[in-house]
């Protein structure tokens, strides 16, 4: 009967558990990918800052660019004031309420980026800032 039993059951060979190698690459693949979104690329004219000190901000987020003509740029598409803040109440009602990064030429006029932060403000926009150079003269 010894014998029976023993026949009836397999010989198991090493087994490598994948359980633990999954939950690894789970974790290098946030890890690429928490590091892919760290890496912010700038998606606006190159434009003179203000120096002033400021805080870093990351991640994802709407940028404005007001050249030294005082034109505009939105993600590095130009277009006038009223078409930009229409395209920044677009993302809001898809619930998308990234920050708005306003990045002006130290030449641009105030006018134009107080005129700006206004109507963003009016529209819905809970979180804009300028962007400076972060160097004090």
């Amino acid at each position: 009967m010894a014998g029976a039993a023993r026949a009836g059951r397999r010989r198991r060979g090493a087994r490598l558990e994948m359980t633990s190698l999954m939950d690894v690459m789970f974790l290098v693949l946030v890890f690429f990918i928490y590091c892919i979104f760290d890496m912010a690329v700038h998606r606006g004219l190159k434009v003179d800052l203000p120096n002033a000190k400021g805080a870093e901000e990351k991640g994802e987020r709407i940028v404005i660019t007001i050249a030294a003509d005082d034109s505009m740029q939105f993600n590095g598409v130009a277009l006038g004031r009223e078409e930009i803040v229409s395209r920044v109440k677009e993302l809001i009602s898809l619930k998308m309420n990234l920050p708005v990064l306003i990045s002006g030429d130290r030449r641009a006029s105030l006018g134009a980026g107080m005129e700006l932060l206004g109507e963003l403000k009016a529209a819905g926009v809970e979180k804009a800032s300028f962007q400076v150079s972060g160097k004090e003269k």
